[in-house]
């Protein structure tokens, strides 16, 4: 909101309690405009056409300029259902302060308009309020206009100075603050002090520089003195000599405020005893230089946790690397906080704020003296360490991270834990020093995050795999991009098929595999790490959605109503994406293919996480036929509470449990459990990841439905697999309890085999 529109806003919120009265004192008015003496517009209580009244308040301000003395007013009827009524008032001056119109409905059972003595006569109280606010709207216009005019030169002057060369630093800019200060306010020492910001810029007329001590101990008086008066202070009456606290010049000092108005530091000018005393123009001239230094610090620093802004911390670095010798360490933290989106939700937004301010006090305070600290972006810090080896660094990390431990947040009788993770880096020596240490410093703490959060550090190291990996995704997420540009992706098709018993469609998850320059064949755990990091999950999800509808399209003839279902993953991305879902819709109707062969697979952690816009969007796919698995299952903070919330109709248990069901009890437990919830709650489950036959055997007996896996089938093209679907679904139809000795011939030309047998011909 500009600053017309805020002085617009209070106008109106001013002038509504008079509406309110008007409309008290006489029913019948719909509506009440204010003019000012000129006939400008200034006030409407609501959205009459004001331009009906032109004519009308043109004759009201005529008359009352021919005659000084009278206070009377004009009416007119403006159609057969409402009357104008146009009252002069004024002031102790003879031109008039404003016209006041009413518009009123015209009551015709009681013999037409009312007179306008009449009207007056009820209105009477609240147009004498409104001459006394209109008479102090005169007044105060007048002093702000002179103030205007004097100030109109000064602030072109700020204008000029703001203007910043390329290269120039904010303390440049600061310091053509004070040189204003110096040339336009005749002053001998002009100085900025921020002491929570570590500034301190001082200069004199002359160009001779003052003693540190002085300065410092000037600095010290001063500050105390401003946040003790928290106002300008002039002092035109000097000591005769100096003493501890007291100096003998003339001051000027005006406070720099942060944005909550509290003091944050001083802008101060001083003179000689002998120099003309600090008049009230100079001091309304000192304040406005005074608030420019606020908006220059404003730049540079964060509004809610005073750390700097990056723009702002890379430019200091910048500075702070040409004034160090090109030989000395340096290091960086990165600090992000873990879990902030838990405490939103928990407790709300206003609480994970304050944890943020919170986070970077404590950073702030445990840094040691020289080093810069930046608040990135959102819940993410920075940290310059000048002239600190890789060692000490980790030391300060430890102690942020100590500091931060100590914290005990609480809303009411819930309290909360708050942890951060940091990655620490050198920085060495290249064309972009900072840049690359702060992307270094960031996989580092990245790779914190992965090994378990909670104030975890880890150090860039290059003998890393993990980081290592990260660091990579940069680069292999070129490779996506071009193989987006370039179609250089391929699906395949893994079979998921009934553990007991014939029964059940069978079932086929699309896999996603990139193809590399050689033609070789990119796994996804080479390359969904980098896309989904770098966003780019929305456009793959669509390329699989897109290239999957086309393909059973072009099949829709061997995919009878009895045929395999083929799911399709989707990310939480995608779910984020608005235009996503009529996507899909568009590319079912468009290639053909029957909704009810389509099973879209949603990771359990994206779906909680987006609840309400999953929920919306199984609902409009299950409403064409299209099903819905819940992926992961069971690896979720909230798994059984969320479960109720969605209609799937398969449940995939996490390969976590599946992998160590015959080692580990509980695992085997947790399996167990889910297959009964889900034939409660009329799901079917699948198990992943079962890899050999005691697997497949004792998920059966668990009570789970569908197993994927190797055991179970190889992945292999879904264009192969459509064309040979006749075929293997031939071979799925003879598939009999676990167990028995033989199994029918499957395809045509092939002799009775063993259960081996057939996961073979699968696999083949």
């Amino acid at each position: 909101m500009t600053d017309v529109d805020k002085e617009v806003d209070a106008q109106q919120t001013s002038f509504d309690p008079y509406g309110r009265l008007l409309k008290m004192l006489m029913p019948s008015v719909t509506a009440v405009v204010v003019h000012d003496g000129a006939g400008k517009l200034v006030w409407t209580s609501d959205d009459w056409q004001v331009s009906q009244l032109d004519p009308l308040v043109a004759e009201a301000v005529a008359a009352a300029h021919l005659e000084p003395g009278e206070t009377g007013g004009i009416s007119r009827e403006l159609d057969a259902d409402y009357s104008a009524y146009s009252f002069v008032v004024r002031g102790e001056g003879p031109d008039p302060l404003g016209i006041i119109t009413l518009i009123a409905r015209i009551a015709n059972s009681r013999g037409g308009a009312r007179t306008l003595s009449y009207v007056r006569s009820l209105v009477q109280p609240a147009l004498e309020c409104l001459t006394r606010e209109l008479a102090l709207r005169l007044s105060l216009g007048r002093r702000e206009k002179d103030l205007g005019t004097r100030e109109r030169d000064l602030s072109l002057m700020l204008e000029m100075s703001s203007q910043k060369p390329v290269g120039a630093s904010d303390s440049d800019e600061l310091s053509a603050i004070l040189k204003a200060g110096l040339e336009h306010l005749n002053a001998a020492l002009a100085a900025i002090w921020v002491p929570e910001k570590g500034l301190s810029v001082s200069m004199t007329r002359s160009g001779k520089p003052m003693s540190e001590e002085v300065l410092s101990r000037m600095e010290k008086h001063l500050m105390a003195w401003m946040l003790l008066q928290q106002r300008t202070i002039v002092v035109n009456r000097t000591a005769k000599t100096a003493t501890e606290s007291a100096a003998p010049y003339k001051i000027l000092a005006c406070p720099v405020r942060h944005p909550s108005e509290r003091v944050m530091g001083v802008m101060v000018l001083f003179n000689p005893p002998s120099a003309a005393d600090f008049d009230e123009h100079q001091q309304r001239i000192a304040e406005l230089l005074a608030k420019k230094t606020t908006v220059v610090i404003q730049a540079q620093y964060d509004s809610s946790t005073g750390l700097m802004t990056r723009h702002a911390f890379e430019r200091h670095a910048s500075a702070t690397f040409a004034a160090c010798n090109g030989n000395e360490a340096h290091s960086i933290l990165y600090l992000d906080i873990d879990r902030l989106h838990v405490i939103n939700e928990t407790f709300g937004m206003h609480v994970g704020d304050e944890v943020i301010v919170q986070v970077a006090e404590m950073l702030a305070r445990e840094l040691p003296p020289g080093a810069l600290s930046s608040r990135i972006s959102g819940d993410r810090f920075a940290a310059l360490l000048p002239r600190t080896s890789l060692e000490a660094a980790g030391n300060i990390a430890t102690a942020v991270c100590n500091a931060v431990a100590s914290m005990a947040p609480s809303r009411g009788p819930r309290a909360f834990e708050v942890s951060v993770s940091i990655g620490v880096s050198p920085i060495v020596g290249s064309s972009n020093q900072l840049a690359h240490a702060l992307a270094t410093a960031e996989i580092a703490c990245k790779a914190a995050k992965d090994r378990g959060r909670s104030n975890r550090i880890e150090v860039f190291q290059d003998s890393d795999q993990s980081i290592i990996r990260r660091h990579t995704d940069i680069i292999v997420v070129g490779g996506v991009r071009e193989a987006l540009d370039n179609n250089n992706f391929r699906l395949d098709a893994q079979p998921i098929l009934p553990l007991r018993g014939n029964y059940g469609r069978p079932r086929f998850e699309l896999l996603l595999r990139m193809i590399g320059e050689k033609g070789e064949v990119i796994p996804p755990g080479k390359f969904l790490s980098a896309a989904e990091r770098y966003q780019l999950m929305p456009a793959i999800d669509r390329w699989v959605v897109k290239h999957a509808c086309e393909l059973l399209g072009q099949h829709n003839a061997a995919l009878g109503p009895d045929a395999a279902r083929f799911a399709i993953n989707l990310s939480g991305q995608s779910l984020q994406d608005a235009e996503f879902l009529p996507f899909v819709i568009e590319q079912i109707k468009s290639s053909g293919v029957p909704p009810e062969l389509l099973c879209f697979e949603l990771t359990e952690t994206a779906t909680i996480g987006n609840l309400e816009k999953a929920q919306a969007f199984m609902a409009r796919l299950q409403g064409l036929g299209c099903q819905f698995a819940l992926d992961d299952f069971g690896t979720g903070v909230s798994s059984l509470a969320y479960l109720k919330a969605l209609s799937v109709s398969y449940l995939k248990i996490d390969g976590s449990f599946v992998r160590d069901a015959l080692n580990n009890a509980r695992s085997e437990s947790m399996i167990k459990a889910i297959a009964q919830l889900a034939k409660v709650m009329s799901m079917e489950t699948i198990a992943e990841y079962v890899e050999t036959d005691a697997l497949r055997i004792r998920m059966a007996d668990l009570g789970v439905d569908y197993g994927q896996g190797y055991c179970m089938g190889r992945p292999q093209p879904l264009r192969e697999l459509l064309r040979e679907l006749a075929a293997f679904e031939a071979t799925v139809n003879t598939w009999v309890a676990p167990g028995a000795a033989e199994i029918s011939a499957a395809l045509a030309g092939v002799e009775p085999v063993n259960e081996n047998g057939l996961r073979s011909a699968l696999a083949g």
